[in-house]
């Protein structure tokens, strides 16, 4: 795999679309290139996105705009209705692997490599844990130093992911992509906030009152059973 250094900084809709594509070209290929609505039920889609998002067409047609200037993305003419397809495994000279695990990290953010096996078995049949780690790898890779008879160009090259702090009380480690830039995973999650589906806000919404329901029952239940021993020890004294 070689990343030349391209000004290539993708925003969360661009992620998104970007993973659908890639997504769909492997699990789908009957129905590949996609149009643009298709394309946009794939990124909207309930399954197997995280966070799950809520955009609208012209979000949708822009970041296909933007990336087709990059040469990530290409229109097929060959139809009445236009249709997308993906570049990334020729702009970035990708392996197979390495686009499968890619492509489970922008549709699904940061996740361990026991994640990432768990859920890669339609883009690609690793050869257990071991071929995941193998391919992250690969792709966290740093610079390579220029061999005797290498042209200039190649010394710019940089990692596609990056391996996270482990988080307290796991026992694996998280990779994210690094197509959007430096990881920031406050920012990363700030970011994606205002793209979110109105029902994934609901949810948390809801969750929050059900658990200020919850501790509004239990201190109840506890002043009762002060109440009620309060009379006992009474009952007693008498």
């Amino acid at each position: 795999m070689l990343w030349h250094s391209l000004d290539m900084t993708l925003d969360p809709i661009q992620v998104r679309v970007l993973g659908a594509l890639i997504e769909k070209e492997i699990v789908t290929p009957e129905t590949y290139p996609l149009s643009l609505n298709a394309l946009l039920a794939a990124c909207n889609q309930r399954s197997s996105r995280d966070p799950v998002l809520d955009l609208a067409e012209e979000e949708v047609r822009q970041a296909l705009h933007t990336m087709e200037d990059l040469g990530l993305t290409a229109v097929v003419r060959d139809s009445r209705v236009a249709k997308y397809e993906h570049r990334i495994r020729t702009v970035l000279n990708l392996r197979r692997d390495e686009t499968a695990i890619l492509c489970l990290l922008f549709l699904r953010g940061p996740q361990t490599p026991g994640e990432l096996r768990s859920r890669s078995d339609r883009l690609y049949s690793f050869d257990g844990l071991e071929g995941v780690e193998s391919t992250l790898a690969r792709l966290t890779a740093g610079p390579v130093p220029l061999a005797a008879g290498e042209v200039a160009e190649t010394r710019d090259l940089r990692p596609l992911a990056v391996m996270l702090p482990r988080q307290p009380g796991s026992r694996e480690a998280r990779y994210a992509h690094l197509l959007g830039g430096a990881v920031e995973i406050a920012a990363r999650e700030a970011s994606v906030d205002r793209f979110r589906a109105p029902d994934s806000a609901a949810s948390g919404q809801g969750s929050e009152s059900s658990l200020a329901t919850r501790m509004s029952a239990l201190e109840a239940e506890v002043e009762a059973l002060r109440a009620a021993v309060a009379e006992l020890q009474a009952a007693r004294n008498e």
